[in-house]
């Protein structure tokens, strides 16, 4: 709770930052202030100070040499295609080849002219002194949350101070050698090509009444030196001559961009805060009746087992529940939902009460992956096979009072005593769907065979493994899995239909054990 601060509410910062670069340098025979070396950046939170510079000057919009690169060389005007343009070429291609000097030939280009050379930044840097600049960062922050602002500039600002992380740590005004040597970067050699450098402002800020809110710095280097290093860009000064014409001085500039980039959090203490995390520390105290229960299973050895306690332990551990084979489960056609029976039965299964366990969802998506597709000539000589009446057994006067579809056999035994629906209507053994998923002979033996692909099916036994596949294929297709097979009651007129499709000798059927 302590070392995590779990005591104290927290929100994160919110920010504004502006910045001052101040200083005067003197290289190439001229002065640079900070209106020439600091160049508008559209990044936020950001500033550039411009280090190194390459210039093409006189520049004005007429035909020339294209510089020689590799695609720009040429021999004759037929190397040269008039209105191309290349991603690295200064302009458009008349499609002229000409001299470019006394080495090369190139394709004539309609582009401001001269074109600019390519070639390495000068060496040392043209403003290396800039390292002797300062900067001024301004960071306003604001805690919604607790409705707290503050900013890293005091009331009483020493303008003469600089930045050291041990002497002034807290000084808002940076000379810009120290923010690369704290980088651990040397402001020479960054100078020549440019870079980006990070200046993180991290607030960490405790806001009770004893508070302390103070800003602490961090300098990183964020582009990589090793691959690429280096940041710059482009821009022109346009001019215009006394004939009308535009004339424009190209710079390519080096600098180094300094991204400012503000983290911060507000703590405050918090009762309510408080009283949750120790709440749920304590949940974890549950762990200990875990720990418990392994010591308890550890000893229940036969010695200890025979103990007081441990018989005690296992009567209040344990709830008695019904023996498995008082459980049955029903699924009539007419339901979505699969019904189980807990309690003895003292009438017949249709009519015996019930508890909803599942509404189905799967009842009957999964069906159709577990039936292979036939042919129709198939199906039809099926359908004429299996269409035939089912055969008659002995009438019963009980039949009419459970018996919804019409087509159950007569049982005195109630847990046989179950119709595929529960109020009057068309016997599901006559629809399509039974005869294409349960009662398919071409099915079922795919499926045998798809088991065993060496299983003999011209044996006496074939029957007794369509029969049995043919119980299973039901119970997926009305409970939704194989799960509930031991315990899913197939109905009357169900089970007789697959009965006398794939009979067995004798007719000497088991039926549901109890």
């Amino acid at each position: 709770v302590i070392i995590h601060r779990l005591y104290e509410e927290t929100d994160e910062v919110n920010s504004s930052v502006r910045t001052n670069v101040k200083g005067v340098a003197y290289a190439n025979d001229r002065i640079w202030d900070k209106a020439e070396y600091t160049i508008p950046m559209q990044v936020i939170n950001s500033f550039f100070v411009m280090t190194n510079i390459i210039k093409t000057e006189n520049q004005l919009e007429q035909r020339c040499p294209a510089y020689p690169l590799a695609k720009a060389i040429c021999s004759s005007d037929k190397s040269c295609e008039k209105g191309s343009v290349d991603v690295h070429s200064h302009g458009i291609q008349t499609g002229r080849c000409v001299n470019y000097n006394a080495t090369f030939k190139t394709c004539e280009v309609k582009a401001w002219c001269p074109v600019e050379s390519i070639e390495d930044p000068p060496e040392p840097a043209v403003l290396r002194s800039s390292e002797d600049f300062t900067v001024l960062i301004k960071n306003n922050i604001h805690f919604p949350k607790f409705n707290y602002t503050v900013r890293n500039v005091p009331a009483n600002l020493n303008t003469s101070c600089t930045y050291n992380k041990i002497t002034s740590p807290l000084c808002p005004i940076f000379r810009l050698g120290d923010i690369l040597q704290e980088a651990k970067e040397n402001f020479s050699e960054v100078a020549v090509k440019g870079g980006i450098i990070a200046i993180d402002i991290n607030w960490d800020c405790n806001l009770d009444s004893f508070y302390d809110c103070s800003p602490k710095y961090g300098f990183r280097r964020l582009d990589d030196k090793k691959i690429q290093p280096g940041y710059h860009f482009r821009y022109a000064r346009y001019y215009k001559l006394p004939n009308g014409k535009e004339q424009r001085t190209l710079f390519k500039v080096y600098g180094i961009r300094f991204d400012v980039l503000v983290f911060g959090t507000g703590r405050k203490f918090n009762g309510v805060e408080l009283i949750k995390n120790i709440g749920s520390m304590i949940s974890y105290f549950g762990l200990i009746a875990t720990a418990i229960e392994i010591a308890i299973c550890l000893r229940s050895c036969s010695r200890c087992s025979k103990s007081p306690f441990y018989k005690m332990y296992n009567r209040k551990k344990y709830e008695t529940l019904l023996n498995p084979s008082q459980v049955m489960y029903v699924s009539c056609v007419d339901e979505p939902h699969v019904t189980l029976i807990k309690k003895p039965l003292k009438t017949s299964l249709q009519h015996a009460q019930g508890s909803i366990v599942e509404s189905h969802l799967v009842k009957f998506c999964d069906a159709g992956s577990y039936c292979t597709s036939q042919s129709s000539e198939n199906l039809d000589n099926e359908e004429y096979e299996l269409g035939r009446p089912l055969r008659q057994g002995a009438s019963s006067p009980d039949c009419q009072e459970w018996c919804c579809c019409g087509n159950c056999q007569p049982t005195e035994k109630y847990h046989e005593q179950l119709c595929c629906r529960r109020n009057e209507g068309p016997c599901i053994t006559t629809s399509r769907w039974f005869l294409q998923l349960v009662l398919s002979r071409h099915n079922l033996k795919k499926a045998l065979l798809y088991k065993d692909p060496f299983l003999n099916l011209t044996d006496g036994n074939t029957n007794n493994w369509l029969r049995h596949l043919a119980y299973k294929q039901y119970i997926h297709w009305r409970f939704g899995s194989f799960d509930l097979e031991d315990r899913a009651v197939i109905p009357s007129c169900c089970r007789w239909k697959i009965r006398n499709t794939y009979p067995k000798a004798g007719n000497n059927y088991t039926g549901f054990k109890m």
